[in-house]
């Protein structure tokens, strides 16, 4: 049995690297590492695990950590993990980072973005942009895989078939999305306040979004030109799963069924990517607890657009889920393992 370490596990998506890790046929929770909650068990953090992890949290003890354990993951805000995941990195030991410091292979763009400077630039421009749907093979041989952000995920798969084929505008895209409470991380915030939150949506980081740029990198990879969207984001009173409308131009008429055709051929192969039958479109409530991606077609003869609806659960698919698959690939692993089957419902 394999043994991941994971930093900054008492966040939500380091609690969900610890159930889904639990439940893995091949590898298992080994050091949880926080600084709020140390010498705590686990399972006082978060009582659904009682009975299930009984490890104990503790400070970040490097070389102990390295030592112990076969992959390590980094689940900590911004800024934390350029100078931790260079020294991991030294050791030979692979490292998953699930937040922003190394999605950009530009580390001019995060520094513009983040209003930080960079402390791992040669490391960035090496690490793999974690999105198996593009990179798998990349990530395969990776010492470091930059897991992708929640949104982008879901924008990214909603419009990689589209701009691979060179099918619509670059210059015509607008992504609309929302997104449950979680997203904004455990840390009190006046924002996530029940009273402020519940029976409310609100738009926020409009037109300057940090998760704006990192679209914009991937899909002008696709593109193969460089491409500026119009992305808002929105939250809304729930607690988890992201819901993404997407609106494009084609650049010649796009059928309903063509369009389907498309992306059910470009996903055919991907085991988390679910393209859903014509006339049927997804819900963040199907996806919840999953770590698939569910995405839905409207080709729109009246106002010439193509719209594509992509769900997906914020913590899964769009972080610890996602975090998983890699490790997976990178590890020799069953893509699949610790992630079969479907979430939950209701």
């Amino acid at each position: 049995m394999l043994r991941a370490g994971i930093i900054g596990a008492t966040g939500y998506t380091g609690a969900e690297l610890v159930r889904l890790l639990h439940r893995h046929p091949h590898v298992r929770p080994a050091v949880l590492t926080t600084q709020s909650h140390g010498e705590k068990n686990f399972w006082e953090v978060y009582p659904h695990l009682y009975g299930y992890v009984d490890l104990v949290c503790a400070e970040l003890d490097e070389e102990r950590l390295a030592a112990s354990c076969d992959v390590i993951f980094v689940s900590l805000p911004h800024g934390h993990a350029m100078s931790l995941a260079s020294r991991l990195a030294a050791k030979n030991k692979p490292v998953i980072d699930l937040g922003a410091d190394f999605r950009f292979r530009d580390p001019d763009v995060y520094e513009k973005w983040y209003g930080l400077a960079h402390a791992a630039r040669a490391l960035a421009k090496e690490a793999v942009y974690g999105l198996p749907e593009l990179y798998r093979e990349r990530i395969r041989t990776a010492r470091l895989v930059a897991n992708p952000g929640c949104y982008p995920t879901s924008a990214i798969l909603g419009l990689a078939p589209l701009l691979k084929n060179g099918l619509v505008d670059p210059d015509s895209i607008v992504i609309d999305s929302k997104s449950g409470v979680s997203g904004a991380g455990r840390a009190l915030s006046l924002t996530t306040h029940y009273c402020e939150v519940n029976e409310s949506v609100k738009a926020y980081g409009v037109a300057s979004h940090r998760h704006t740029p990192e679209i914009e990198q991937e899909l002008s990879a696709l593109a193969g030109r460089d491409v500026t969207v119009s992305f808002t984001p929105h939250l809304i009173p729930m607690t988890r799963g992201i819901l993404s409308t997407i609106y494009a131009k084609p650049v010649r008429p796009l059928s309903q069924e063509e369009a389907h055709a498309l992306y059910g051929e470009f996903y055919a192969k991907e085991p988390f990517v679910r393209v859903l039958p014509a006339g049927t479109l997804p819900a963040t409530k199907a996806v919840a607890g999953s770590n698939h991606c569910d995405l839905g077609l409207v080709s729109d003869p009246r106002t010439g657009r193509i719209i594509v609806i992509s769900a997906i659960d914020n913590l899964i698919k769009g972080a610890s889920g996602q975090a998983v698959q890699n490790m997976n690939i990178l590890l020799g692993l069953p893509e699949e393992a610790g992630l079969e089957g479907p979430g939950v419902y209701p």
